[in-house]
């Protein structure tokens, strides 16, 4: 088995993220209509960054996503801007969740590199979160 690796003319890089974040107060606002439509807004949002999705899965109450960031823009920057796009536009799209909650995600998310297990048993975990 070999590794599979990226370059962006400074840097051959496989730098992969597990990443969990949540509405506030892990409300569980991420359903009719919104879970679809915030996969849409990751994935576009990650499109324009150059972050590739590996696995992603959107429960009721957080999100779960397994992708891989260039380590020259850093994944703080890539969670945030996938958190503040996908909160204004889906504010402005589904007004009752102005009404539940203040702001749609907590200033805190989950950050692991993927290192230690192999990439298809963390991507075999995220795909089974509905199954649980």
């Amino acid at each position: 088995m070999f590794m599979k690796y990226k370059s962006n003319n400074n840097v051959i890089y496989s730098c992969k993220y597990h990443v969990v974040f949540c509405p506030k107060y892990r409300r569980p606002v991420l359903v009719d209509g919104v879970d679809d439509r915030l996969k849409e807004l990751i994935k576009e949002t990650c499109d324009q960054l150059n972050v590739e999705i590996i696995e992603m899965e959107i429960m009721p109450d957080h999100v779960h996503l397994l992708m891989e960031v260039d380590p020259q823009y850093g994944i703080h920057k890539a969670v945030k801007r996938i958190k503040c796009y996908s909160s204004r536009v889906l504010r402005q799209e589904f007004p009752w969740l102005k009404s539940r909650i203040p702001t749609l995600w907590t200033n805190s998310y989950f950050v692991s590199t993927v290192g230690g297990a192999p990439l298809s048993v963390i991507k075999q975990y995220i795909e089974d979160q509905k199954n649980v």
